[in-house]
């Protein structure tokens, strides 16, 4: 009898009903975060000209983030994960309907930048239980063999988003000489994800009881802590964000350095988002990494050698600067997507279901959380370095944070396929 693995199904989860409803709606509530933080971006760096104040528009989204997770992890166990993500949904489209009307006003500058700060800071709050219940939900939608398949279809849903966002953002500033529409359209498009999602039939799985304490709430990080494979690839992810990322300083890019405008600066933005959304594609056709471990840890330390590369591009002469530019950060996206994969993967299959919320929340303050930080590493350290500086000494640091991964987390470079692991996502430990 052969002992050959089931041919593989590229499109497995798309012939869903219910992952179609979800992702549908998760397409149009991604386009419209990208399209704002594109534009919040370029606004605040508009109004102000500082380097840093685009670094503490990242940490008026990290914080929050950071300060609800072990909360929000809880609630998102003991409540309606779908019921979470509809309300969150829609309190991100009132705080971007709300941006909208500020950066629709005319007044003092220093007033309008904080105002908009408050605003970042109420939806890092609603990211907080938006994220990890998104995240905990999706296997609750799909079939247990499909859920590999719909995690790299997430991928590149949300990587489709955030090229075609950005590109969006760039045009209607560019048309209308203002954000405040970029921040209507996010509205609109939180609201109808907010509807698709009234709509999810998730298969039953029991809630666990019980009211909050510290250690229902740390049972995430618990978890975390005992799972070194999961341990290690959020550790690694969480430095190399930190300090490897460059999106927060491409508007300093597109006006100062290449010189190429809003417009610009939407394709700078998309650019590596393409190169994911390329590689999503690859991997959704492609049996998942015989060699997981090996696979993330070469991508990551590719990652850093592309930020070194776009760091240098002002150098080049005026015609090649944009062109490097734009195949470095696509490149730097495609590679980062495949530890983007195995990440989400490996975190939901290692976890069982009653913890997930939990431990996706985990997942949120070192995932999410470090790509505000690190904008707000790479602002301070642009305030007092340049630019330049700030990136390339970024994608060093990355290559340095592989190495020491790889030697203090061995079972990281031994993790085999994630086929491997437990196959059913809803599974729950024996009592």
């Amino acid at each position: 009898m052969s002992d050959a693995p089931p041919p593989h199904r590229p499109y497995a989860a798309l012939q869903s009903p219910n992952y179609r409803r979800f992702a549908s709606g998760f397409l149009l509530s991604s386009c419209g975060l990208q399209m704002l933080s594109t534009a919040i971006g370029w606004e605040i760096y508009e109004l102000t000209g500082n380097a840093l104040d685009l670094g503490l528009a990242g940490l008026a989204r990290a914080l929050p983030v950071i300060a609800l997770a072990l909360p929000a992890g809880h609630i998102i166990d003991h409540l309606s994960r779908k019921r979470v993500l509809v309300w969150t949904q829609i309190a991100m489209g009132l705080a971007a309907a709300a941006l909208a009307v500020v950066s629709a006003q005319v007044g003092d500058k220093s007033a309008h930048v904080w105002s908009m700060y408050a605003m970042l800071v109420v939806m890092g709050s609603a990211r907080s239980f938006n994220g990890p219940s998104r995240a905990s939900l999706l296997p609750m939608i799909v079939e247990p063999d499909d859920f590999h398949n719909a995690v790299t279809w997430n991928s590149g849903i949300f990587q489709l988003s955030a090229t075609l966002g950005p590109v969006l953002a760039g045009v209607l500033i560019g048309r209308f000489h203002a954000a405040w529409p970029v921040y209507a359209f996010c509205s609109a498009f939180c609201i109808i994800f907010a509807l698709s999602a009234t709509m999810l039939r998730p298969r039953h799985a029991d809630i666990p009881s019980g009211g909050i304490s510290l250690r229902s709430m740390t049972a995430g990080v618990s978890h975390v802590r005992r799972e070194k494979t999961i341990l290690a690839t959020l550790t690694l992810d969480l430095f190399a964000v930190l300090l490897g990322g460059a999106t927060a300083l491409l508007p300093v890019y597109a006006k100062d350095i290449l010189k190429v405008g809003p417009e610009g600066l939407g394709v700078l933005r998309s650019a590596s988002y393409v190169g994911a959304l390329v590689m999503a594609l690859v991997l959704a056709h492609r049996p998942p990494f015989r060699k997981a471990g090996r696979a993330l840890l070469v991508s990551v330390c590719g990652f850093g050698v592309c930020t070194i590369a776009f760091g240098f591009c002002g150098y080049f002469p005026a015609s090649f600067g944009f062109p490097v530019a734009f195949v470095s950060l696509f490149a730097a996206g495609a590679l980062d997507n495949i530890s983007v994969v195995v990440r989400h993967v490996l975190v939901q299959v290692r976890t069982p279901n009653h913890l997930r919320g939990r431990v996706s929340s985990v997942n949120s303050v070192f995932i999410e959380s470090s790509n505000e930080l690190g904008a707000f590493e790479s602002g301070l350290v642009a305030k007092f370095f340049g630019p330049v500086v700030s990136v390339v000494s970024g994608g060093i640091g990355t290559l340095v944070v592989v190495a020491v991964i790889a030697v203090l987390f061995p079972q990281l470079r031994k993790l085999g396929a994630l086929r491997e692991e437990p196959p059913d996502p809803l599974a729950m430990p024996a009592k």
